[in-house]
């Protein structure tokens, strides 16, 4: 790989400056030459007092952290490393923010012209390198390390990149982006940081997103993946009364096994509305994995107090019921006598002490 030092002054980068990536249009500057934001780079992430920081550092004549570009076979260029940086200085050129400067509230268009000036030839340190796509990629991820750290599908997308890509991430990854603006209340994470396509993207895969990206980054459009969270939206909207809890449930899981299922929406609810009013049952998410599976782990059932342990241990004079032999309470274990899905509830006149191992064989039948 080839490596070339330069110092590069803002006034250069942000010539031909263009920042429409919420449309698609990308994000361009240095003569429009250079490509800020590749399809393997992350979204705008900086918070404001980072991009405040980083305009602050500018302004005081501070060196910034070593920025680095890749020379394309066709003279062009693109940011491998420094993009929130190089964006937070051409969008603060460009009037977008404002910052405190000397005690006052500055856009640049009022900041002195011998301020602006210093800005405008403020030198950026650039490493500008050429190489084959494999070694651009490793070099991303090495540079990355010490800076903030990237997510997992961060770095999934500097190696899947391609058309299928660009248009999953336009469909999941922008601010309000349509599976925001169709599916928010079923999500969690922030789409920005590419969450949402992870997580649908687990869901789709059976939880092997390498191998699903893989086999579809050379496509011309991510159709499928979209129409698959499309119609799981549907499906989740036309199968339930929507309650809050809904936020954060693994849906896919849930969609994947039983979306072709003959599902009867008002006994279902019912027995949703049944559990929800049950004090026994602590995780209120876990609701709607339990009326599919019945598996009682998701709802966390409420357990015994130490306070009715010790009242059933001394009731019971430390006598487990089942094997009739004596133990120390920290050998025994409270277990409901008539079962939680029997209707049995979490009160002391439905306890009993079991040792372990009755408690066990009990758990096992």
């Amino acid at each position: 790989m080839k490596i070339e030092l330069k110092h590069i002054t803002v006034k250069d980068i942000f010539d031909g400056y263009l920042n429409d990536d919420e449309n698609n249009g990308g994000v361009v500057g240095y003569g429009e030459l250079l490509n800020i934001r590749p399809a393997y780079q992350r979204n705008y992430v900086y918070k404001d007092k980072q991009r405040d920081k980083v305009i602050d550092t500018v302004l005081k004549g501070l060196p910034l952290n070593v920025m680095y570009w890749v020379h394309n076979e066709d003279d062009t260029y693109e940011v491998l490393d420094g993009q929130q940086r190089t964006i937070s200085i051409c969008d603060f050129v460009n009037g977008d923010f404002s910052v405190l400067w000397n005690g006052k509230t500055h856009y640049f268009y009022t900041l002195t012209e011998d301020v602006k000036k210093k800005i405008l030839e403020y030198e950026l340190t650039v490493y500008i390198c050429e190489g084959t796509d494999s070694e651009k990629l490793d070099w991303f991820q090495t540079i990355n390390i010490a800076g903030e750290k990237l997510l997992d599908q961060e770095l999934r997308n500097a190696v899947y990149y391609g058309p299928w890509l660009a248009d999953a991430k336009r469909f999941f990854s922008k601010r309000d982006c349509i599976a925001k603006r169709i599916g928010e209340r079923y999500m969690v994470g922030d789409p920005n940081r590419q969450q949402y396509l992870e997580t649908v993207l687990r869901w789709v895969s059976n939880d092997d997103i390498n191998k699903y990206m893989a086999e579809h980054k050379n496509l011309p459009n991510a159709n499928q993946l979209t129409q698959y969270f499309r119609n799981m939206v549907a499906w989740l909207n036309d199968t339930f009364e929507y309650r809050k809890e809904m936020c954060g449930v693994p849906w896919g899981p849930i969609y994947n096994e039983h979306q072709n299922d003959i599902i009867d929406t008002k006994a279902l609810e019912e027995k949703i509305a049944s559990l929800m009013m049950d004090e026994d049952v602590t995780n209120k998410k876990g609701i709607y994995e339990y009326v599919f599976d019945s598996d009682e782990r998701h709802l966390s059932i409420r357990a015994f107090d130490m306070r009715m342990k010790r009242e059933v241990y001394e009731r019971q004079k430390g006598i487990c019921p089942h094997c009739k032999q004596h133990f120390d309470i920290k050998e025994m274990e409270a277990d409901h006598i008539t079962p939680w899905s029997e209707g049995g509830t979490t009160t002391i006149d439905n306890c009993q002490m079991l040792c372990k191992d009755c408690n066990r064989k009990k758990s096992n039948k």
